[in-house]
C-alpha cells in the first residue's frame, strides 16, 4: 500500500513538472473506453400469449403442463422475461423453456421462480420501519380521519409511532404509499435470456402438484340381475392456482414411481339402461407400462374446479351375482367347541372386462357404485366398492354388501391335535335360504397349510394349495347342511 501510494505521488509530481508540450502530447493520446452494456429490458407474458396448452394429469396428485406462447416483442440481446399465470404449486426444478422459432435462437442464462405473493400480512411486514397512513372512521361525522404514522413492528400486532408516541391496537385501516418491488400478485417464472430473434415462439413445460383425477363408475342392474349398464366418469380436480383454457387433456393411469423427498409447496351420476351409447370421449393408448386417455376435444380446466367427463358407456354387459361365505385359517388350529357361529354371507358382482362382454378398455382404478330399479322403476343404491387398475380381459369383482335373507351357521363338531402343528376337525355349516327363489352359495375354506378332506357331504374343490371350496345350491325357503372332516398341517 505504501509503495503503491508513493509511486502514485511520484507520478503526480512528474506530471506537474513536465513541459507543456509533453502535457499536451499526453492529453491528446486516445483513451480506450469500454462499450456501454445495453440496458436489460423486461418483457411480461400472460395467459393471453398462449397459443396452445396441454395438461397431462396423473392419478398421483400431480400433472405435467406444456404451454406454447407467442412473444412478438421479445427483442434481441439480453432480455428478462416474466412468465405469469403459471401454477402456484409448480415444482420449479422441473421447469424448461425452449424456442420453437429456430435452433440457437434462444439461450437461458438464469431461471428464477418468484412466489413471494402479495398478501395483507406480507405487505405489512415489508413496511416495517416505514411511514404509513391510518384512516379512522367516525360514525358521528360519517367521515374518515387520516393520521400519518411510522410502522415499527408487526409481531403480535402492529405497533405505530404517532406524533412521537408509541401505540398499538389503533382502530383504523392501513394505507400504503406503494407496492414493494419484491412482492407479486401471482407466482411468476423469470428468465434471463439471450435472444437472437426479436420475435419468438417458446414452449414452456413444468410439473405441478394439486392436480388429480380419479374414475367413478355407475353400474345399473337389470331386473334379472344378469345384465347391467356401465358408465364410467373421470373426475378431474384442479387446485394448482392456474386456469387452462381450451387445453388438450390427457390422463395417465398407473402406479408411476416418484422420488420421495422434501419438496416445497408453493401455494397461497346419471344414465339409463338401454340408452344409446355415447361416442367415446377419451381415446386410450399404452404408455410404457401405463395407460393414457386423451380427451378427443379441447376443454377448459379452471382453478379450484372439479370437472367430470364421460370415460365409457356400455350397455347389456354380462354380470354374475355370487354369494360367498369365507372362513378364517386360525379356525382349524384350535378347539372351538360346539359354539354356534352365525356368519354373514357376502354379495358380489363379477363381470369380464372383455370385448366379447361389450367392454375391453383398460379400466382405471376407482369406485363402482351399483344401482337397481325397484318395482316402481326408480333406481336404488345397492352397494359400492373400489376396484384397482384392471387390464382388458380381466375379471372385475365388486362387493355390494352382506346378504339379508341367506344365513350361515358354522359349528365345529370335533377337533383333535395331530402333533404340535396339525389337527383333524369335523365341521357343519348350515345354510338357510329365506328367499322366494333358489340361490347358490360358494363356501371358501382357507386352511393356511397342507390339507386333506377325508369325507364331506358335498364335493370339495381345490382352489389353490391352501384353500378348498364347496359350491352349494339352496332351494327357496330351504336349509342345507354341509359337513366335512379335514386334516390340516401348518408347519
Amino acid at each position: 500500500m505504501l509503495r503503491k501510494s508513493f509511486s502514485g505521488l511520484i507520478l503526480g509530481c512528474a506530471l506537474l513538472t513536465a513541459p507543456p508540450a509533453a502535457l499536451a502530447q499526453q492529453k491528446a493520446a486516445p483513451v480506450a473506453v469500454p462499450a456501454a452494456k445495453p440496458a436489460q429490458s423486461t418483457k411480461v407474458s400472460t395467459e393471453t400469449d398462449r397459443k396452445k396448452v396441454s395438461i397431462t394429469v396423473y392419478n398421483g396428485n400431480f400433472g405435467l403442463v406444456r404451454e406454447v406462447r407467442d412473444l412478438p416483442d421479445l427483442g434481441k440481446g439480453q432480455v428478462s422475461l416474466e412468465l405469469r399465470d403459471v401454477a402456484a404449486t409448480i415444482q420449479p426444478e422441473t421447469v424448461a423453456i425452449q424456442s420453437l422459432t429456430g435452433a440457437g435462437s434462444l439461450s437461458v442464462l438464469e431461471q428464477n421462480y418468484r412466489f413471494d405473493l402479495l398478501t395483507p400480512e406480507k405487505l405489512t411486514e415489508k413496511f416495517v420501519g416505514r411511514d404509513v397512513r391510518l384512516y379512522r372512521y367516525h360514525p358521528q361525522t360519517g367521515k374518515e380521519d387520516k393520521v400519518d404514522a411510522k410502522l415499527l413492528s408487526t409481531v403480535g400486532g402492529p405497533i405505530y409511532e404517532i406524533n412521537g408516541e408509541l401505540t398499538f391496537g389503533y382502530p383504523g385501516r392501513l394505507a400504503f404509499s406503494e407496492l414493494p418491488p419484491n412482492l407479486i400478485a401471482k407466482p411468476t417464472l423469470v428468465w434471463l435470456l439471450e435472444s437472437q430473434q426479436p420475435k419468438q415462439s417458446v414452449e414452456v413445460t413444468y410439473m405441478a402438484n394439486e392436480m388429480n383425477w380419479h374414475a367413478d363408475y355407475v353400474l345399473v342392474l337389470d331386473s334379472a340381475e344378469k345384465k347391467a349398464g356401465l358408465t364410467g366418469w373421470v373426475t378431474l380436480v384442479n387446485n394448482t392456482g392456474a386456469s387452462y383454457k381450451d387445453a388438450e387433456l390427457k390422463l395417465v393411469a398407473g402406479d408411476v414411481n416418484r422420488v420421495q423427498r422434501e419438496v416445497a409447496q408453493y401455494r397461497m351420476e346419471e344414465g339409463r339402461m338401454g340408452a344409446a351409447k355415447a361416442a367415446p370421449s377419451f381415446q386410450e393408448e399404452g404408455l410404457l407400462e401405463y395407460h393414457m386417455y386423451t380427451l378427443q376435444r379441447p376443454t377448459t380446466v379452471l382453478n379450484n374446479e372439479q370437472k367430470q367427463v364421460t370415460l365409457l358407456d356400455a350397455d347389456a354387459i354380462g354380470v354374475e351375482k355370487k354369494l360367498i361365505l369365507s372362513s378364517q385359517p386360525y379356525w382349524f388350529h384350535g378347539n372351538h367347541g360346539r359354539n354356534k357361529n352365525v356368519q354373514k354371507i357376502g354379495v358380489f358382482l363379477d363381470f369380464q372386462n372383455s370385448e366379447k362382454n361389450r367392454l375391453g378398455m383398460p379400466l382405471p382404478k376407482g369406485t363402482v357404485r351399483v344401482y337397481k330399479a325397484d318395482k316402481s322403476g326408480a333406481r336404488q343404491f345397492v352397494g359400492e366398492d373400489a376396484i384397482d387398475h384392471t387390464p382388458r380381459d380381466e375379471k372385475v369383482r365388486v362387493k355390494l354388501g352382506e346378504a339379508f335373507d341367506v344365513v350361515a351357521e358354522r359349528k365345529q363338531m370335533s377337533w383333535s391335535a395331530l402333533g404340535s402343528c396339525g389337527s383333524e376337525s369335523e365341521w357343519e355349516i348350515e345354510l338357510r335360504n329365506h328367499k322366494d327363489e333358489a340361490v347358490r352359495v360358494l363356501i371358501e375354506e382357507p386352511t393356511g397349510g397342507e390339507w386333506t378332506v377325508s369325507k364331506s357331504s358335498h364335493p370339495a374343490t381345490r382352489r389353490d394349495a391352501s384353500t378348498f371350496t364347496f359350491d352349494v345350491p339352496v332351494a327357496k325357503r330351504a336349509n342345507v347342511k354341509v359337513t366335512y372332516t379335514v386334516r390340516v398341517r401348518w408347519c
